[in-house]
Parts: structure tokens; sequence; C-alpha cells
């Protein structure tokens, strides 16, 4: 249990971090990835870029801005192959990954290689961040006052165990069991977040599709023929962010997103409702605030809600960051309210005190993949605005 009832952050009106790259950043990248361009000019732009997006988030009243992940390939960022001991590889057998998990299944079945396919090679050390240089040029853009509201978005801690199948995630001579794996993982983390705490960051969120992922039958399915227990390994992913986790300030916010997939076009990988790991994810897990996937039926209903306990909030992923269709508000403020009723069945406190420990999304971001999703620039800042409306109409004057 989360030893603190954090409130701002999060924020009512909440977005997922990454946002549409404009035109001449993504053509630059482009060119950098085809070892034509400049890498120099790329940085130029993408620090224009985030001077830009962050002036826009302001406007567009958001208080936990991010940087778009403007200078992400992908939404996880380079914290894995920054580790020494983990090495990005492009050849492999075709035999170390589970071919059930969502995501390695949908690549494999369309005829592609499972994406960025990153290996532990070597006994896993903390070597600096990769992720500090990308903070503070966003700190730096907003008053003192206002900084420790900004965002930063982490790599999910489980992120290259998943995939892979048992032992075959790191060298047998390097770790004997999965538990001497995480060990190193959950030290890497903590050294990694007292860098960035001291540096001012005070609200994480933590981008987690793999958690989803459990909620997906095919995938359990998958789990039992090979005669493995995924409650096991779920229960070890719970452990392993609450070793991460363990020496974080009380005055640094914690969330975890979960979604079923985001990728080019906003493709998603899984299905599946919360109610399979409703109860562990929401009582065992030390964080503070859930951003939930919930803008269509694949993310199930609000019962697993049910769980969620006194002094933890819920950001409900209500508005889809995958087309650009504008959903009905008086449709939305049913569903939020649906779900504080729920919640309050479950904890016995008021649907108003329930309702005090939510907020409001898009479902993920806008570009969990560089190249982003079916929405134009002028689409996302009216999903976004339809976010802020939707949150100031249920709690007027609140952030």
């Amino acid at each position: 249990m989360s030893a603190k009832h954090h409130q701002r952050p999060p924020f009512r009106a909440e977005h997922l971090g990454s946002l549409l790259r404009p035109k001449p950043l993504l053509d630059e990248k482009h060119l950098v990835d085809q070892k034509k361009g400049d890498r120099k000019k790329l940085a130029a732009i993408e620090d224009e870029s985030i001077n830009s997006i962050v002036k826009e988030q302001l406007a567009l009243g958001f208080h936990a801005v991010s940087d778009g992940e403007y200078r992400r390939h992908m939404f996880w960022g380079t914290f894995f192959p920054g580790l020494d001991g983990f090495e990005e590889v492009t050849d492999f057998p075709d035999d170390i990954f589970r071919m059930y998990v969502p995501d390695i299944a949908a690549f494999t079945e369309s005829g592609h290689k499972p994406g960025e396919t990153v290996l532990c090679t070597g006994k896993i050390k903390h070597v600096g961040s990769t992720y500090v240089d990308q903070w503070n040029y966003l700190k730096n853009l907003l008053p003192k006052d206002k900084q420790h509201e900004a965002k930063l978005t982490l790599a999910a801690p489980n992120w290259y165990h998943l995939r892979y199948k048992t032992g075959r995630a790191y060298p047998k001579e390097v770790y004997a069991t999965d538990a001497e794996y995480f060990a190193d993982i959950a030290k890497a983390y903590r050294a990694e977040l007292k860098i960035l705490y001291d540096n001012g960051l005070r609200n994480v969120q933590i981008d987690d599709p793999n958690l989803a992922y459990f909620c997906s039958e095919k995938m359990l399915a998958g789990f039992k023929a090979d005669g493995e227990d995924s409650n096991a390994l779920f229960d070890q992913y719970i452990k392993l962010y609450n070793d991460c986790l363990s020496e974080r300030p009380s005055d640094m916010h914690v969330g975890v997103h979960l979604c079923r997939g985001n990728f080019v076009g906003g493709r998603h990988f899984s299905e599946g409702g919360y109610d399979a790991i409703a109860t562990k994810l929401f009582r065992n897990l030390n964080v503070d605030t859930y951003y939930l996937e919930y803008d269509t039926p694949r993310a199930g209903g609000f019962e697993p809600l049910k769980e969620l306990p006194k002094g933890k909030n819920v950001i409900l992923g209500l508005i889809t960051s995958k087309f650009p269709k504008l959903e009905d508000i008086s449709e939305m403020k049913k569903k939020v309210n649906q779900a504080a009723k729920l919640i309050s069945e479950g904890t016995g406190e008021t649907q108003e005190e329930a309702l005090n420990r939510l907020g409001v999304s898009p479902q993920c971001g806008f570009a969990s993949h560089s190249d982003g999703n079916n929405v134009g620039h002028d689409e996302m800042v009216a999903k976004l605005k339809l976010v802020r409306k939707l949150a100031d109409e249920i709690w007027p004057g609140q952030p």
C-alpha cells in the first residue's frame, strides 16, 4: 500500500506523455535513421519542437506536462540499452521468445521480427541516466514552482523479461535465477530514480503494457500450454516493482499506465478486462496512481475498480488516442460517475469521496511509436481539449 495519498499529481486532466511529433522532426529523424541526416540538426529541431509543445500543453490547461517523448523512438526510451549488461541485437534465435506474448505474436504473425530486441548479455549495472538530460531540459522550460508538476515517463522494469522464455532473458552463466536478475534490475531502477529525484523530478509515470497482457486469455492459455504459472510470474513482477520503488522519497508521485498496445497507427495487441489482475494490481503494487485504458470494450468494465483501496488514485483513459472522432461528453461523465460508484461500493466510502480520487485522460499516448497514431495535430488538440473540458465539468476549478 502506498504510504501517502498523492494529489496534484495526479491531476483531474492528464495525458499519457507521448504526443504527435511535428513533420520537420519526423522528417529529420527518418533521415538520421537512414544515416542520411544530421544529428545536430535533429537535436535542434527536437529542442524547438519541445519548446512549442510545452507551451501548447500549458495553454490547454494541463499541469503534468511532458516533452512529448520527442527525443525517443519508442515510448520506453533507452533505459535498458543504457545499462551495462544489456545490448540491442539484430541476430538472435527465434526460439528465445514466448510466441504467445501479444506484441511478439503480432509481429511474428505479420511476418516481421519482434521489435527492438534487447538482451541481457552480462552483469546488469546502472552506469548513468539516459533520462536525466531529457528531464532537465523539460523542467527548465517551466517556472520553479511548477517543475514538480511535470511528468517523465519511464520504461517498465519487466519490459525485457516477459517476451523471453524462462531462462532466455539472460545468460545462465550470468544469472542463475530470475530472482538474481530482478535484484539487479531493481538496483538499477533505484539508482535511476535517485538521480532523477536529485534533479527535481517528483512525478513519474511507468508505462507497462506487459501487466495488461496478463488480462489476455490468449496469452494465459499460452502459459498454460507451456506448463508455466502466469500467476506466479505476475507476483514476481509486483515484487520487482516494489523493490524498484522501495527507496523512493514520500514526495515522489509514482503512477503506472496499463494499456493493450499502441503501435504505429494506434494498433493494439491484446484484449481483456482487468478482472484477472485487479486484486493484486491495486492492493499489492506500491504505486499512487493507475492510468487505465478504458476507451473500448477490449478493456472490460469498471467492476474491477471495486478492488481499489482507499489512498490510491485512478485516471480513467476514456478518450481514445487511436482515431479522431470525438467522444460524447455526456456519456463520458456517466462513465466517470459509474466508476466512482463501483469504487465506493468496494471501499464503503461515499461516491463523492471516490470521485475525489479520479481523473480523466486519453487511453494511451498519441505517438507511443514516434510515427504516431491515425490522428492529425489539430485532432490531437481537440482530444486534449475534450479531456480538459470533461475534467472541468466534473471537478470545476480543479487542475
